[in-house]
């Protein structure tokens, strides 16, 4: 079964001679290197000739399976694998201090929406606190780019998963306009990569090989999807075109319903769906949203001279503000509670509406 079989859409396509350009012969640190994203970003970047790929992670087994991949097939490559946590601040110091990055790809984060509805104190810390440790290195060490790979979730937050993404965009958007920096901070945002780690697709196969059933959460729940490389690829492009405070959103064509991506896929099984293999609905879990969103209805989108890549305008959040806000919720994740830390996540993102009882 073909990923891109499942998405009902042409592939986006993209140059890449511009990529080569502001890629090659530069110092890149991926943060997340070893998951879905940051391993396609790894991948692609390692074919336009950069000086040198860090790539930090905390998860050793993929971080192990990663360098291996980088030593059999990018052996001309510099390459560094880092076994560490973004949310230690003297650890990433050690980092910074030790290469002289040109650009920086955040791509660590905990994603899984219904996981993290009940880990808020991890989402605050890695999400939120990470990305600070990252951002504020970055000024300090005079990176020309940090490129921070953001969620379609981020948008009108339903999740505190989609809360802390917001919450982390507000303070890499306010940095960039108060201090003036040389380091421009560009935002991407885009919805569910096929097949990625954990993802829907991989679940749904293991649900088809074991006979059944298929579980979806509504029978009106939808979703929009890019495959791994279209990702990486937009991901690149945004980080070429960005001049600093944009928040980039990706044009994945019409979102798909979580149940026709089911049927599809027990047919592309060469299977019948409520014959073969019957689909179930289980409900909304907490944090989820009916539908995801891509710009809110008082953004304004404006094109860029990518026909799938538009920039969304928000206003900027007060910087001594939004940095006292997020210091306070740091506390909170290692000493309050749950709903302490989903109430000042509130605080910061006003448009955070939870869609789990609990909070």
């Amino acid at each position: 079964m073909e990923i891109e079989n499942l998405l009902g859409r042409p592939a986006i396509a993209t140059p890449t001679g511009n990529i080569r350009r502001d890629v090659e012969g530069k110092t890149i640190l991926v943060t997340g290197g070893a998951g879905s994203i940051g391993n396609g970003i790894v991948r692609q970047l390692a074919a336009f000739n950069p000086k040198k790929i860090v790539i930090v992670d905390n998860a050793e087994s993929a971080l192990h399976n990663m360098e291996l991949f980088m030593a059999q097939t990018h052996d001309t490559i510099a390459c560094d694998v880092v076994l560490a946590d973004i949310r230690n601040l003297e650890r990433m110091e050690m980092l910074f201090s030790e290469h002289t990055f040109d650009v920086v790809f955040h791509a660590a984060a905990y994603k899984h929406v219904p996981l993290i509805e009940k880990n808020s104190h991890e989402a605050v810390s890695v999400n939120i606190g990470g990305t600070i440790n990252l951002a504020n290195l970055s000024v300090k060490h005079k990176v020309e780019k940090f490129v921070m790979i953001s969620t379609d979730k981020a948008m009108n937050p339903t999740s505190v998963m989609g809360a802390s993404k917001r919450a982390a965009e507000m303070y890499v958007q306010s940095l960039q306009n108060h201090k003036k920096t040389g380091t421009r901070f560009i935002t991407t945002r885009f919805g569910n990569v096929l097949g990625s780690n954990g993802s829907i697709v991989p679940y749904f196969r293991k649900q088809i090989a074991a006979g059944g059933p298929v579980t979806v959460t509504h029978k009106d729940v939808s979703r929009y999807f890019m495959t791994l490389g279209e990702a990486c690829q937009l991901v690149l492009q945004a980080a070429i075109m960005g001049e600093g405070g944009e928040i980039f959103v990706f044009d994945m064509g019409e979102p798909i319903k979580i149940i026709e991506l089911a049927e599809r896929m027990i047919r592309l099984s060469g299977l019948k769906p409520y014959v073969d293999i019957p689909i179930e609905i289980t409900g909304l879990r907490p944090g989820e949203k009916l539908n995801e969103e891509l710009l809110s209805d008082t953004s304004t989108a404006m094109p860029t001279n990518h026909p799938k890549i538009m920039v969304s305008k928000v206003a900027v959040a007060d910087f001594d503000q939004i940095t006292d806000k997020i210091n306070k919720i740091i506390v909170l994740s290692g000493t309050g509670t749950a709903k302490e830390i989903v109430k000042k996540l509130k605080e910061i993102v006003p448009e955070f509406s939870s869609n789990n009882p609990a909070y």
